[in-house]
């Protein structure tokens, strides 16, 4: 066993109680784990200020001077002061813990760094708990390390010792247990070729440093690591995939393809979604199961796609399931595609939670018997009991909205692996879906079909109101139709719920029955009430709909012209541009109005403007990414995908693209990693996948 496998208890400093708290809190069981545990920032003891430049606000600061000797404070709260002076000024230093200790060490008329971040009471300035570091007459002027690590700890670590000056002397501990060795986890020629230092030179710099330059080497080095090891992943998932499993030969274009395509077609293909069409055609008859990601922005027209690719898999006699995470997107789903093969003799179906028992028991024994086609459902379609005759074909859309355990469901109700199609609505930055989704092939839709009028949006605050309505009475004395949506964040759900009934009363008053008709719709309600709201909606009895984000995908009523999004502020970009895809289905143009309070920060101006700056789905994506990071992109912080420790995917982005290029030359040259030289990889592999290959679940 390494060193850096041993638990963490095996350290000198860390006993029980010490080790509890660094699993719980960090995540930390071994000497490996510390190790990854990077500073966050240094503090350059090179970089000495003087007490007449203190503020309130400085940050952490580091001065030069002596110290008198500290006294005991009475008060309600005992503490110890002590005052610091240098050639500028004095301040004073104060501790509320270890008072003892503190008044025993302190060497009156000796020189010290003194280390913490300045404070005002009163007026005066003070550092609370400040580190001290004496200088021996032996170091004179100078210190034997510059930087000192700045590591992120908990209320719960530094009581128990573990503050950042704590953690820093266990890594001390655990670079003594090293003696000059880490197991380096980069083959021989990627570190040389790309000029990397070693993994323990790298880990030693980076958290112990002696300039500047070796933060940099060391960071970069990290970086390059883990970047190359996530693409690893993704891409010896996929070149494994290929290598093992067999697909479904589709190599038919039979009567139900050439007969939708000639008789129902509602219009000619996009160049984009031909393009597609032909990828998705390619890998179904290749003899390799296929995994692919289908981008494509709000009414690019990948239903159709989908549609065309379940006609091939029924045309060599397999079945196919459409799964999406909520009844109103799958019953909108099963509605469309319906419509679309009317009079095509295509058996299709809806499965969903509320479909009731008896009804239920039919479908899955038709499904079973291979009377059933499609088949169109919600989370239902995951069930145990629910069982293919011959399924050949999966889509799944919105696919982010599953978890990886429910999807992977799927997977298993073939005895051959059916072909995967997951689709999302929301483009997903090219940067990202290349990290994400570095295990699927990837298509991407990016024209809309022609006669499509831009959606014309606009910014308005609370001032503007009555303006507003005015323009949606307008809109509706067209004949035009108008969603109003509220927020629902899951963490002030009943509040959100106030908020929109009380919206709900104020439009009603300005839009008055019998004149107007209102439908409301939320999560909150009874599916049976929610369907007939917005039943009332679709067959235009109902001007206006009044919704939270329920509505955001699956609801497709062309004759809906305006989409009004109350308290903009609150929501993601990609959700906004979700919403604002609600509209501009049919011939008329359409509008988007955001509606948000008076004062916003900086962060919430450059999200509005950006919505009425654009309409271009990969664009917004960009910005979201840019704005809010990719741990809340597509709820990847929740699924837990991207775990990375110091590279930044946007600001990285030349160096997530040469080491994906790396991972890429070496599994050309060696794909199943059987090179001695590569077993180090192949060994990283084997340690992070325990159980199922996650990776291979769209």
């Amino acid at each position: 066993m390494s060193v850096t496998d041993m638990d963490i208890t095996m350290l000198k400093g860390v006993g029980p109680n010490k080790a509890t708290q660094l699993q719980r809190e960090l995540g930390i069981y071994t000497v490996g784990d510390l190790l990854m545990h990077f500073p966050y920032r240094y503090l350059d003891r090179t970089h000495v200020s003087t007490v007449d430049q203190l503020y309130d606000d400085s940050n952490l600061v580091v001065l030069r001077g002596h110290i008198s000797r500290p006294m005991p404070q009475t008060g309600r709260v005992p503490r110890l002061s002590a005052n610091f002076t240098d050639a500028t000024g004095t301040i004073e230093l104060v501790w509320f813990k270890g008072l003892r200790w503190i008044q025993d060490s302190i060497k009156v008329g000796h020189e010290y760094l003194v280390m913490g971040k300045p404070s005002s009471f009163n007026g005066q300035i003070s550092i609370i708990h400040p580190d001290l570091e004496l200088l021996t007459s032996e170091q004179g002027s100078h210190t034997p390390l510059p930087f000192i690590p700045v590591y992120n700890s908990t209320e719960k670590l530094k009581n128990a010792g573990l503050s950042s000056k704590g953690l820093a002397r266990l890594m001390e501990n655990a670079f003594r247990l090293l003696e000059g060795h880490i197991e380096e986890v980069l083959p021989a020629d990627i570190v040389a070729t790309h000029h990397l230092p070693s993994r323990y030179d790298a880990m030693r710099m980076i958290h112990f440093p002696r300039n500047h330059q070796e933060i940099a080497v060391s960071t970069q080095r990290m970086k390059f690591e883990e970047l190359f090891l996530l693409h690893l992943d993704y891409q010896y998932a996929k070149y494994e995939r290929q290598r093992k499993s067999n697909g479904l030969v589709f190599g038919t274009i039979g009567e139900h393809f050439n007969r939708f395509y000639a008789e129902k077609l509602p219009f000619e293909l996009t160049n984009a979604q031909k393009r597609v069409v032909k990828e998705i055609r390619n890998d179904m008859r290749s003899g390799k199961q296929m995994n692919r990601l289908l981008q494509g922005d709000v009414g690019s027209g990948k239903t159709l796609v989908a549609l065309l690719c379940m006609l091939i898999a029924l045309d060599n006699g397999c079945q196919s399931c459409l799964m999406a995470p909520t009844e109103i997107l799958a019953t909108q789903h099963y509605n469309t595609l319906c419509r679309m093969t009317e009079g095509l003799d295509i058996h299709i179906e809806l499965l969903t939670g509320s479909v009731k028992a008896a009804a239920k028991k039919i479908i899955k024994a038709r499904l079973e018997s291979g009377d059933i086609d499609l088949l169109v459902g919600t989370h239902a379609l995951i069930e145990d009991s629910v069982q293919f005759h011959n399924l050949g074909f999966v889509v799944i859309d919105e696919q982010h909205r599953f978890g990886v355990a429910q999807r992977s469901k799927l997977w298993t109700k073939s005895q051959v692996p059916p072909h995967i199609l997951v689709m999302t609505a929301t483009p997903i930055p090219r940067t990202l879906a290349m990290t994400l989704y570095g295990d699927l092939e990837c298509s991407v839709i990016d024209e809309l079909p022609p006669g499509r009028k831009p959606i014309q949006t606009t910014h308005a605050t609370e001032a503007q109101r009555l303006a507003v309505y005015g323009f949606l009475r307008k809109q509706i004395a067209l004949g035009r139709q108008v969603y109003v949506v509220y927020p629902l964040i899951q963490e002030s759900e009943k509040m959100d719920l106030v908020d929109l009934m009380n919206g709900y009363d104020a439009i009603s008053n300005y839009f008055p029955l019998p004149q107007y008709q209102i439908s409301i719709v939320h999560g909150k309600m009874p599916p049976d009430v929610k369907a007939y709201e917005m039943d009332r909606f679709k067959r235009g009895e109902a001007q206006i709909m009044v919704s939270t984000t329920v509505i955001e995908v699956g609801v497709d009523v062309p004759n809906a012209t305006v989409m009004m999004v109350e308290n903009a502020e609150r929501f993601g970009l990609s959700q906004l541009h979700q919403l604002r895809g609600r509209v501009g289905r049919g011939g008329s143009q359409s509008y988007c109005i955001l509606m948000t309070k008076d004062h916003l920060s900086a962060t919430a101006k450059e999200r509005i403007q950006t919505m009425v700056d654009s309409n271009d789905g990969f664009r917004i994506a960009e910005a979201d990414l840019k704005l809010r990071g990719p741990g809340d992109i597509q709820g990847l912080q929740q699924s837990g995908i991207l775990d990375l420790r110091l590279a930044d995917i946007v600001d990285d982005e030349p160096l997530v693209r040469s080491t994906r290029e790396a991972v890429q030359a070496l599994l050309d040259t060696d794909p199943t990693l059987a090179l001695p030289e590569h077993y180090c990889l192949l060994l990283y592999l084997r340690n992070k996948r325990n159980g199922i290959n996650w990776s291979r679940i769209s």
